[in-house]
């Protein structure tokens, strides 16, 4: 059976953060969960870019219920501030969907020293969800959602030697590796759940081929070569729209059905409605425990559920 925005369940009362929620993907992501009632966090680093998103968003549902929290994923300083001003105003998160990133861009470092690529799309979300991380553990029923790409299957695992690739830098296979990390996240951290005895969920989704911000910035920054000239026509001529790009990551989100540890993307592999995807790389346990390694190393934080819940007090709701 095809699944769309009709079947998202009613959100009323649920706190969903969403990064990059400025554009693409991440916009459609808010507007989904907040037409469904859903309290919106807009962490985006684009001030300008964010309000004109959350003005559509109160444009196509009245009422509805968001705030922009600047979140800049290439520093961690600035990680550490937008958790702050979330955790102050939201004790409790039900949703986590980590959806910001870039893509093939050329070489380049963050302001913490990173691969932009690597420090993008998995270390300032896996800081984030560190620095979230109690309130997600005191939430019943709570998910973090990982957005990674097909580009996954041709990654490598975080080598603890060389995590960013310095003696064989391609921008390609930088992306990849990140978006490999970015499902190993997610695997790592469901497993975690399940140890603690919690229901919460960790999940991957990824969009397939939809026309998003994310090929022409690629292009825009002169990365990718010609395969990311290629891609950004191709995506601009058949892929999906955002609306409809987004029912993965929105679905892994919010059916009730969904189970954690799994990913979900277009049912013909580049588009089509979401379906539950299966996982057919092995290795993944000595990944994992890698990936987790090499995050410590360089942000020196810790995704530690079981330690994080012995440590949070639960209250309830206001």
């Amino acid at each position: 059976m095809s699944w769309s925005l009709a079947d998202v369940p009613e959100q009323s009362g649920r706190v969903a953060v969403v990064t990059g929620a400025n554009g693409g993907l991440g916009l459609a992501t808010a507007l989904a969960l907040a037409g469904q009632g859903a309290h919106v966090v807009m962490a985006a680093r684009d001030a300008a870019k964010a309000a004109l998103a959350r003005d559509r968003i109160r444009a196509e549902s009245p009422g509805a219920s968001v705030e922009i929290v600047a979140l800049d994923l290439g520093s961690l300083a600035s990680v550490e501030l937008a958790a702050g001003q979330i955790l102050a105003a939201h004790p409790a998160i039900d949703l986590l969907i980590t959806n910001a990133g870039v893509m093939a861009m050329p070489q380049g470092r963050t302001a913490d020293g990173f691969e932009t690529q690597l420090g993008v799309n998995h270390l300032g979300h896996w800081a984030l969800t560190s620095h979230l991380l109690p309130a997600l553990v005191r939430t019943r029923d709570a998910r973090v959602v990982t957005v990674t790409s097909g580009a996954q299957h041709t990654g490598r695992p975080l080598d603890p030697a060389d995590p960013f690739r310095l003696r064989d830098y391609d921008p390609w296979r930088a992306y990849a590796d990140s978006k490999l990390a970015n499902r190993h996240f997610a695997q790592g951290l469901d497993r975690q759940f399940r140890a603690a005895g919690l229901s919460a969920r960790a999940l991957t989704a990824h969009p397939g081929m939809t026309n998003s911000d994310l090929q022409a910035t690629t292009v825009a920054a002169g990365g990718g070569g010609s395969a990311a000239r290629f891609f950004l026509v191709a995506t601009r001529r058949i892929g999906m729209d955002t609306e409809r790009g987004a029912l993965s990551q929105v679905r892994a989100a919010t059916d009730p059905r969904a189970v954690g540890g799994t990913m979900y993307g277009p049912r013909w592999s580049t588009v089509g409605a979401p379906v539950r995807r299966r996982l057919v790389r092995r290795g993944d346990d000595q990944a994992i425990r890698l990936l987790w390694q090499v995050s410590r190393q360089l942000t020196g934080l810790d995704v530690d559920v079981a330690r994080t819940a012995a440590q949070t007090t639960w209250a309830p709701r206001p």
